[in-house]
C-alpha cells in the first residue's frame, strides 16, 4: 500500500475515532504501525491473527458475505450473545443490541413486541400482528406467543432492517428477526452450561450432536430456566389472591435429524417444544407520580399489594422438514412447518385491591376492580414453501419460489373477582375466532453488470383471506342471558418489489443502495367487554422504504464499519389504541406515518487483547393524519381527576380526546447506542477475559397520544462478564451481572383504569460453569 493510500486510510480512522470513542486505540495503533513501530497483540504474532471473521448471513435466502447483501443488516452472535442472554435472559435482552431494534412486552417472557426503525405493534390481543417478521429456522412465526422461545444452541441471530416483503413476504413492512439454531454436523460434540444467580436462579443448557452412521447426524439442545418469586403480596386482606409473584420455570428442548444420503440431497428434520410457567407481567396501581412520569416516593419494588389471582401458562409444540436437492445447476428446497400452542394468562389488571365503591382499597384509588384471563386454547400454524435457485457460474442468477400459510386461532377472555364469590364471575365471557389463508409466488434476480457493480430485483404476488368471529356472553338489561355475535371478513392481494445493488468502491469498500416495498395484512380485534361492545378492523398497510450506506473493512479487516442514511412512508399504516372505557383494543388506520435516521455499526479488534462494537440509530417517526383523534388518560369519568396530564391538542367537538397528528410512534426512541468491550489475556495455559456490555435508549410515548405521566424515561443498562478459559477452551468459568447499576424506569402503562405502570428488570447476577466436549 503507497504511503499516500496509507495516510487516507490513517485519516478515515482517526475521523471513526472521533465519533466512536471504542476506536481510538486501533487508530492509534494504525498511526505506530505507519511510522514503522511494533504493535504486539496478545497471544498472537501475525497480523492476520486479529481479523474479524467473515460474517455469513442468508438474508437473501442465499449464504453471502455480510458486506456483499445490499440491505442494512445487523448480527448478533458468540461472545455478544452469550453475554446478554447469561442468567436465562428472555428475548427482549436483545433490545438495543443492534441500531434501530426495540423489543417490549405488556405479558413478561411470553409475548414480545418487535420494533425496527420505529415501526412496531402495542397491541396486547392474542392475535395481534406485527410488522416486524420473526423466522425461526426458516419458518415464520406469526402469533407473537410463538416468538418468546427461549435463547439456547443458536448460531446465530439476523436483524434485517427495512421491508422484507419480497422474499419474506407479508407482516414485515418493518424488517424481519431471523434466527438460525446451531445445525448437526457429522462429528460428535457438544456443550454444558450450569448456571445459579440471585432469587434462587438455576439454569441449565445443552447440546449433544453424535453422527449415527456416514448419512445420519443427530442433534440435541435444550434449556431449563427457574427462578424463584422475588415479589411479595403486603395486602392483608388478599387471602385468595396469589401470594408470591415474578418466579417461573421455562424448559424447552430442540430435537434435529439430518440425513444426507449423498452430496446432492439432505433432508432436515426439527421438532421442538416449550413449556412456560410463571408469573404474568406485574400492573402496579398508581405508581405514577401524578403531573411527572416519576415513581412515586417510597416505591419498593419487591412489595405488590393485590387481591389478585395471577398465572401465566404457555406450551408450543412445532416441527419443520427442509428438503434441499442440487440437480446440476438448480437446487430446489421444500420448507414445511406446524406449530401449536395453548396459552392461559390470569392477572389482577387493575393493580391493586378493592375498588372505591368498596374500601377498603389502595395503592391508592381504584376506579373499579379488574381482574381477567385470556386464553388460547386452540392454535394451529401450518407454513409450505417451495423454492428453486440457480447456482451456475455466470452474471445472471434468480431465485423462484411459493409459499403457503394457514393459521387458526380461538381465544377466550374470562372476568373475576377474587374478594366476590362465584368465579368466573357469571357466565359472562367473550370469544374469538379467526382463521388466516395466504398464498404468494415470489422471484429474485441478481445481476452482476461488471466486476464492480451488482443489481438485484425481487417481485412477490400475495393473496390474503381473513375470516373473524367474536361473541360476547352476558346478561343483558332484562337479566336475560343472550350471546352478541359479530363476524368481519377481509380478502385483500398485494404486490410487493424491492431494487438493490452494490458498488465495489474497493476491495475492502462497498457502497449499496436499495428501494423496497412491504405490505401488512388487515387486522381484526374484539375481546368483548360487553354487550355493547363491537369488533374493530384496520386495512391492510403498505410500506415504501429507501436506503442508502456504506460497508467497510479497515486496518486490514481488524475493524469494520456499516453506515447506512433511511426514509420510508407508510400508507394507511395501522395504529392500536385504547377503548378509553375498557381493558380493550381499538384498531384504527392513519392516512400516513413517515420515519427517517441513520445506523451505525462498528466491530473491531483493538490489538493488545481488547476488542469491541459500538452502534447508534436515530429514528425520527411521525403520524401524518389531522383527523385522527384517540381518548385520553383511559377512563376519564371515572378517575375523578387521578388521570393522567395530556399534551396533545383536544380533539374539537370531542371531549376527552386529543389530535395525534405529529407525534411519534409509541415505543419508538429517537436515539439508541450500544456498546461492548472485551479484554482477554493468557494466564496459567488459560484465558482470562473481562466483557462488558451497555445501551442506551432516549425517551419515547406509551401511547399514541402525548402525556407526562405516559412518557418513558431515557434508559441506561450495563452488563459485566468475567471469566477463565482453560483446557483449550474445554471448560469455563464466569460471573456475571445484568442491569448492574440497578436502574429501575417505567416501560409500560395501562391507560383505562388509573396510573398503572409496568416496570424494566432489577439488577440480577450469578455465575455460570460450561464444559464443551
Amino acid at each position: 500500500m503507497s504511503k499516500q493510500s496509507f495516510a487516507v486510510r490513517s485519516m478515515i480512522a482517526l475521523a471513526i475515532a472521533s465519533a466512536f470513542p471504542l476506536q481510538s486505540a486501533l487508530a492509534t495503533e494504525v498511526e505506530a504501525a505507519a511510522e514503522g513501530q511494533d504493535t504486539p497483540v496478545a497471544g498472537a504474532t501475525p497480523s492476520t491473527a486479529n481479523q474479524l471473521e467473515t460474517v455469513i448471513v442468508t438474508a437473501q435466502r442465499r449464504a453471502e458475505n455480510i458486506k456483499d447483501v445490499p440491505m442494512s443488516i445487523a448480527t448478533i452472535k458468540g461472545d455478544k450473545l452469550d453475554a446478554v442472554t447469561a442468567g436465562a435472559g428472555d428475548i427482549r435482552v436483545l433490545s438495543g443490541r443492534t441500531p434501530s431494534l426495540n423489543i417490549e412486552s405488556d405479558y413478561g417472557r411470553a409475548f414480545p413486541r418487535f420494533y425496527i426503525r420505529g415501526l412496531g405493534n402495542t397491541d396486547f390481543d392474542l392475535n395481534a400482528s406485527q410488522p416486524v417478521g420473526y423466522v425461526m429456522d426458516d419458518i415464520v412465526q406469526e402469533n407473537a406467543m410463538l416468538k418468546g422461545f427461549p435463547i439456547f444452541d443458536t448460531d446465530q441471530v439476523e436483524v434485517l432492517r427495512g421491508p422484507q416483503g419480497t422474499l419474506f413476504g407479508r407482516n414485515s413492512p418493518a424488517g424481519v428477526i431471523k434466527f438460525d439454531s446451531a445445525k448437526p454436523v457429522f462429528k460428535q460434540e457438544g456443550y454444558v452450561t450450569l448456571g445459579i444467580g440471585n432469587y434462587s436462579a438455576k439454569n441449565a443448557e445443552g447440546a449433544f450432536n453424535f453422527p449415527v452412521s456416514d448419512t445420519v447426524a443427530l442433534r440435541f439442545s435444550g434449556t431449563s430456566q427457574h427462578r424463584d418469586d422475588r415479589v411479595h403480596n403486603t395486602n392483608p386482606t388478599a387471602g385468595k389472591g396469589t401470594q408470591d409473584f415474578e418466579g417461573y420455570g421455562d424448559n424447552a428442548f430442540r430435537l434435529q435429524a439430518l440425513v444426507k444420503p449423498n452430496q446432492d440431497f439432505d433432508a432436515l428434520f426439527n421438532y421442538h417444544q416449550r413449556n412456560y410457567h410463571g408469573s404474568a407481567t406485574l400492573f402496579r396501581a398508581n405508581i405514577i407520580k401524578q403531573g411527572t412520569n416519576d415513581i412515586v416516593d417510597g416505591f419498593d419494588y419487591g412489595s405488590y399489594p393485590t387481591d389478585g389471582v395471577n398465572y401465566q401458562k404457555l406450551e408450543t409444540k412445532g416441527g419443520s422438514i427442509r428438503l434441499k436437492y442440487n440437480l446440476g445447476d438448480i437446487t430446489y428446497h421444500s420448507i414445511t412447518g406446524y406449530e401449536k400452542l395453548k396459552f392461559n394468562s390470569r392477572a389482577d389488571v387493575d393493580g391493586g385491591y378493592g375498588a372505591v365503591f368498596a374500601p377498603p382499597y389502595g395503592p391508592g384509588r381504584i376506579p373499579f376492580p379488574v381482574e381477567t384471563a385470556d386464553l388460547l386454547p386452540n392454535h394451529k400454524q401450518f407454513t409450505q414453501e417451495l423454492r428453486a435457485e440457480s447456482n451456475y457460474k455466470g452474471p445472471l442468477q434468480w431465485i423462484g419460489g411459493l409459499f403457503y400459510f394457514n393459521e387458526s386461532i380461538q381465544i377466550d377472555s374470562i372476568a373475576f373477582d377474587s374478594l366476590s364469590p362465584g368465579n368466573p364471575q357469571s357466565p359472562a365471557y367473550a370469544r374469538q375466532f379467526q382463521k388466516s389463508k395466504s398464498w404468494a409466488a415470489f422471484g429474485s434476480l441478481n445481476y452482476a453488470v461488471s466486476d464492480k457493480l451488482k443489481l438485484r430485483g425481487g417481485l412477490r404476488y400475495t393473496d390474503d383471506k381473513k375470516d373473524f368471529f367474536a361473541s360476547r356472553t352476558d346478561f343483558d338489561a332484562s337479566n336475560t342471558l343472550v350471546t352478541v355475535p359479530h363476524t368481519l371478513s377481509s380478502k385483500t392481494h398485494n404486490v410487493s418489489w424491492d431494487l438493490s445493488g452494490t458498488y465495489e468502491l474497493d476491495k475492502n469498500t462497498n457502497l449499496f443502495a436499495r428501494a423496497a416495498t412491504g405490505y401488512r395484512a388487515p387486522s381484526m380485534q374484539g375481546r368483548l367487554s360487553a354487550l355493547t361492545d363491537v369488533p374493530t378492523q384496520a386495512g391492510a398497510e403498505k410500506a415504501l422504504s429507501f436506503e442508502a450506506g456504506i460497508k467497510q473493512d479497515l486496518f486490514d479487516r481488524r475493524a469494520r464499519l456499516s453506515a447506512a442514511v433511511f426514509q420510508y412512508r407508510v400508507k394507511d399504516k395501522q395504529l392500536t389504541a385504547g377503548s378509553g372505557t375498557v381493558n380493550m383494543n381499538r384498531l384504527i388506520n392513519a392516512d400516513k406515518v413517515t420515519g427517517q435516521g441513520i445506523e451505525l455499526d462498528l466491530q473491531a479488534n483493538l490489538g493488545y487483547g481488547f476488542s469491541g462494537s459500538a452502534g447508534y440509530s436515530f429514528n425520527d417517526t411521525e403520524i401524518k393524519d389531522k383527523n385522527v383523534r384517540v381518548q385520553y388518560c383511559g377512563n376519564v369519568a371515572n378517575n375523578a381527576g387521578m388521570g393522567c396530564t395530556p399534551t396533545n391538542a383536544p380533539a374539537p367537538g370531542f371531549p376527552g380526546y386529543s389530535l395525534i397528528d405529529g407525534n411519534d410512534l409509541p415505543r419508538a426512541p429517537r436515539h439508541q447506542a450500544n456498546f461492548t468491550l472485551k479484554y482477554s489475556t493468557e494466564v496459567a495455559n488459560g484465558e482470562l477475559y473481562a466483557l462488558t456490555d451497555w445501551t442506551y435508549r432516549s425517551k419515547y410515548n406509551f401511547f399514541l397520544y402525548t402525556a407526562t405521566e405516559y412518557t418513558a424515561k431515557p434508559l441506561t443498562e450495563g452488563g459485566l462478564r468475567v471469566g477463565y478459559k482453560w483446557g483449550d477452551g474445554k471448560y469455563e468459568v464466569a460471573a456475571f451481572g445484568r442491569n448492574i447499576t440497578n436502574k429501575i424506569v417505567l416501560l409500560s402503562a395501562i391507560e383505562f383504569d388509573n396510573l398503572t405502570g409496568m416496570l424494566n428488570e432489577p439488577r440480577t447476577y450469578g455465575a455460570t460453569f460450561k464444559m464443551n466436549f
